[in-house]
Order: C-alpha cells, then sequence, then structure tokens
C-alpha cells in the first residue's frame, strides 16, 4: 500500500468514525452525552476536511 492509499484510508476512516458518532448522539439519551458526541464528531469531522484538502499525512 502507498503513503498516498493510507492517507486516503486514514481520511475516510476518520469520517466514518464521525458518522457513528452522529449515529450515537442521536441514540444517547442524556443531553450531555449527546452534545459531547456532537462536538467530537463535528471536530473530527473538521479535522478530516483540512487534513484532506490540504493532503496534510494524519499520521
Amino acid at each position: 500500500m502507498s503513503a498516498a492509499d493510507e492517507f486516503d484510508d486514514r481520511i475516510r476512516q476518520m469520517r466514518a468514525k464521525a458518522r457513528e458518532m452522529e449515529v450515537e448522539a442521536e441514540q444517547a439519551t442524556d443531553p450531555q452525552e449527546r452534545q459531547r458526541l456532537k462536538d467530537k464528531a463535528r471536530r473530527l469531522k473538521q479535522q478530516s476536511d483540512r487534513e484532506s484538502s490540504a493532503g496534510i499525512d494524519p499520521m
């Protein structure tokens, strides 16, 4: 696997994890937990977007 493939895979993993957290947030019954998960998902998505657009290796 090339470095570019590894980079792309890492970005995909980050975005998938963000989506998982969004689903968990929707299912959370505790408002504080829901907000924590939403915030964490948003930060992870933003990080993946920045790294993807800048071509920065997240490792």
